[in-house]
């Protein structure tokens, strides 16, 4: 019954998908061959599925690379069998041309592989009507936008949902794991403190996660015509996603260096886990900061970013107290400056000015200003 519980498991991760695919090859080859009258209409199924089969945030563009590869395999292909005619030298031909001028002009795989199979497809299955090749780009252009309009079917009237609900599970696992940290310092347990560095080290899929469904939210925004107002915060979620990118590898050596501490044979300072906790409240109050800013909620999204500042503030301030400390453990002085980082990237993700936070944060861990 294993397997049986994984299908199942499988299916309904993955339903959506299965949806969009084929309610889009379908009405795109209904569109083609019913409405239009267009005979042999594969090309409309076949953009439909390349389109969807690309990640969310990108099939915008791929639909307008399948159209455009479709012209282009089409154009060549028909030129040449009209000189050669259907013959091996052909294929050879024709596959030559398609994808040599696909890569001399930068084409992405994409484009490279619909280009060629469009041009292949012609070449070696004759058409029923004269009017064949101008139908194939017509279908090719058909599928794409029956693509995009399918994977918008579940989105249109939340189309920020999504990306909300992976901003909040992305902070919230971000905190979690500083958690794990402190607690592991404050019990001097070096079996928690590797299960904490092997969680950070799964962090990097919770990043992409988040930039992915950046990518979405701005293609269903941009396909949204009423909603395109909220477009900019997308884009200053854009920018955050990317301090937060920084902030999980800072906390990916921040778990090594807990690591290393709890190996040595010398007793953690309380204030360490102190400093971890508000760190964790700071990637808390952030979280609340961008996803209020997400739904338009100004007034909440100014609190909480400023309560972000002061607990980031609070976490440098406790860890630099360390420092103090006659000759501290190499791996505390890691974990200081760790700190200090992910600080940085907090306050940034949530607007504040890049100037500004390195001074106010060096101040915070007594360094001298510059």
């Amino acid at each position: 019954m294993g397997w049986l519980r994984l299908v199942a498991d499988r299916f309904r991760q993955g339903w959506l998908g299965v949806v969009e695919a084929t309610l889009a090859a379908t009405v795109s080859w209904a569109v083609a061959a019913a409405l239009l009258g267009h005979p042999q209409p594969f090309f409309a199924p076949a953009a439909a599925l390349i389109v969807l089969g690309q990640a969310r945030g990108q099939r915008m563009r791929r639909a307008v690379e399948v159209v455009l590869g479709v012209a282009a395999g089409v154009l060549v292909a028909d030129l040449v069998v009209q000189a050669l005619g259907r013959t091996t030298w052909t294929v050879l031909t024709v596959v030559l041309l398609t994808v040599g001028l696909a890569v001399a002009i930068g084409a992405s795989s994409v484009s490279v592989v619909q280009a060629t199979v469009s041009a292949l497809y012609l070449v070696t299955v004759p058409p029923s009507t004269d009017a064949l090749v101008p139908f194939r780009f017509v279908d090719a252009l058909i599928g794409g936008l029956v693509a995009l309009v399918a994977s918008q079917l579940f989105s249109a009237r939340q189309p920020l949902a999504p990306l909300l609900a992976e901003a909040r599970q992305t902070f919230a696992a971000l905190a979690e794991l500083l958690t794990g940290i402190s607690e592991a310092l404050d019990h001097d347990d070096e079996p928690a403190a590797v299960a904490a560095l092997h969680r950070a080290r799964q962090l990097d899929a919770a990043v992409d996660r988040l930039q992915t469904a950046v990518l979405a939210a701005g293609e269903a925004l941009r396909l949204h015509l009423r909603r395109r107002r909220h477009i900019g915060r997308v884009h200053a979620l854009e920018a955050s996603s990317r301090q937060v990118d920084y902030a999980v590898r800072n906390l990916r050596v921040l778990a090594r260096a807990a690591v290393a501490l709890t190996r040595l044979p010398v007793a953690n300072p309380p204030e360490l886990g102190a400093a971890l906790r508000c760190l964790a409240e700071a990637v808390r109050r952030a979280g609340e900061a961008l996803a209020a800013d997400l739904t338009g909620q100004d007034e909440a999204a100014d609190r909480y970013a400023e309560e972000t500042d002061v607990a980031a503030l609070d976490a440098v301030r406790t860890a630099g107290r360390l420092l103090l400390t006659p000759e501290p453990p190499l791996p505390i002085i890691m974990i200081v400056g760790q700190i200090r980082a992910t600080a940085i990237d907090l306050l940034r993700g949530v607007g504040a000015d890049d100037v500004a936070v390195l001074a106010r944060v060096d101040e915070a861990l007594g360094l001298p200003p510059l």
